[in-house]
């Protein structure tokens, strides 16, 4: 280990549906997080690990944060808390032409409350064409908190994103990598074939299926020659939305498989099996032992 090498951990937060996830992958040059228009997506914190020379950031993509529903919001709202308090920085993303709101003033009563260093981000800066009202926005928030910088960026077409890789570097201090320096996540493999899959719901079903829907890796092993073999169960809340989840004659589950498919193999770098099942599990977000079984921490429930 180079002791001259720097690291710094950081938690990237803010509302549902700003892009955070976006960020993080542009930021990765792949992709780790999911990303979709629908709000809360991502329900784990997903780790990151970018090795620049001899800055390495590790970042933790929270879920965004939202007044929880039921026993899964209440899992990720903890999650972001937790994130907050054990990082050297936050990044605070925003959108370009939106005023703070309540949730962005109580990330800012945090940081003051811990004293912790925040770079904000002004995602979406694709969306305006007057640069007085990014100006504004700037100044509106610079009265706010004293952040360490304030970058707009546009996660999409990748504006602005130098920059901010370069303000996130300031926040490493000596000490070495965490992580050795080819490591992209410390997700395991099932938890991203999973998401991949959570994801093409997300993508393609109507509003009211998505956040109703868990996925759970069964069996995930590589034969002799290579071909990984991939089974997925999808956990629903009803029939109906089985039903919707198979489609006419099982076109929407193909078509989640096939996307799905195609992307565990760009990330996993190797031809893949998948056979995708589908299971009804009443109300399966407000049963800590079902929430348990699908992967969510445990201590982090009532």
């Amino acid at each position: 280990m180079n002791t001259n090498d720097k690291s710094a951990f950081i938690a990237i937060v803010g509302r549902p549906n700003v892009g955070k996830s976006s960020i993080l992958n542009r930021l990765l040059g792949t992709k780790i997080a999911i990303v979709s228009s629908k709000p809360q997506t991502t329900r784990n914190r997903i780790t990151g690990v970018l090795t620049e020379g001899e800055y390495q950031l590790v970042f933790f993509d929270t879920p965004g944060m939202h007044k929880p529903k039921n026993s899964l919001g209440k899992y990720m709202v903890r999650s972001v808390n937790e994130s907050v308090g054990g990082v050297d920085c936050c990044m605070l993303v925003v959108e370009a032409d939106k005023s703070p709101v309540q949730t962005e003033l109580d990330f800012i009563d945090k940081f003051k409350a811990l004293g912790m260093p925040a770079i904000l981000v002004i995602n979406k800066i694709d969306m305006i064409k007057d640069k007085e009202i990014l100006m504004k926005q700037i100044l509106e928030y610079s009265k706010l908190y004293d952040f360490e910088a304030i970058v707009p960026v546009s996660a999409s077409d990748g504006n602005g994103m130098n920059e901010l890789l370069e303000e996130l570097k300031k926040q490493a201090s000596e000490g070495g990598h965490f992580f050795e320096d080819d490591t992209l996540t410390d997700q395991p493999e099932r938890v991203i074939a999973s998401e991949i899959i959570r994801e093409k719901i997300l993508r393609l079903c109507n509003a009211e299926i998505p956040h109703g829907t868990a996925v759970v890796i069964e069996k995930m092993k590589t034969r002799e020659n290579g071909i990984l073999d991939i089974d997925a169960t999808i956990f629903c809340e009803k029939e109906s939305h089985k039903r919707i989840l198979i489609g006419k004659n099982g076109a929407m589950l193909k078509k989640i498989s096939t996307f799905a498919r195609q992307d565990m193999e760009r990330f996993f770098d190797c031809k893949v099996f998948l056979q995708v099942w589908i299971k009804v599990k009443e109300d399966w977000r407000n049963r800590a032992q079902l929430l348990q079984n699908f992967g969510f921490d445990e201590s982090n429930f009532d």
